[in-house]
């Protein structure tokens, strides 16, 4: 498989529904799509077996696809605590699947990924879907919208995410340089 593409593993964190999508590509590259899912674990069960559901099938995913970076939709205060907590929850289960798996993880707030993939920080959850469609190439728009917001997450990483790496590393580059020229 061309592993010369970035494949990115993205999360829209959820405690009943957790969207999961695997893209690849480079910027100016088209992405394509790999796999992409939804994750559901029963209101029924205690909270610690949801969660131990959530990281055995997230790791599945991981084993499966071999991403090089999973992009985690970034927890932000909701007006709904016990919402923000769940969400919070499923955030952790994916950060800790990552981390367990040495994969780098990336954090995009809805905005952002709004922003990257429809060009307006204010698109509406139908103008992500139907952009994440048409950037895919895809005949169907991936349902429930939970899964397009787990691609999205993906895109926004797969185009800003390389960027930001590439301007770390310059500046850390630019650093090293001075602190050479500063050396006796």
């Amino acid at each position: 498989m061309g592993r010369n593409l970035m494949r990115v593993l993205g999360v829209d964190p959820g405690l009943t529904r957790c969207g999961i999508g695997v893209i690849e590509g480079n910027p100016g590259v088209p992405i394509s799509l790999v796999k992409v899912g939804l994750i559901q674990t029963s209101s029924q069960l205690p909270l610690e077996q949801r969660l131990l559901q959530l990281e055995e099938q997230l790791q599945h995913w991981v084993n499966e696809h071999q991403p090089d970076v999973i992009a985690v939709e970034r927890v932000f205060s909701q007006l709904n605590v016990r919402t923000a907590m769940s969400t919070g929850q499923a955030s952790g289960i994916a950060l800790l699947v990552a981390a367990k798996s040495n994969i780098r993880v990336a954090l995009h707030t809805p905005t952002e990924v709004k922003a990257a993939v429809t060009g307006t920080g204010r698109a509406s959850k139908a103008q992500v879907a139907e952009m994440v469609g048409r950037l895919l190439r895809l005949d169907t728009i991936p349902k429930p919208v939970d899964s397009t917001d787990a691609l999205a997450l993906a895109i926004c990483h797969l185009w800003r995410g390389q960027g930001n790496d590439r301007i770390a590393q310059a500046l850390a580059d630019e650093e090293e340089r001075l602190k050479v020229l500063r050396t006796p």
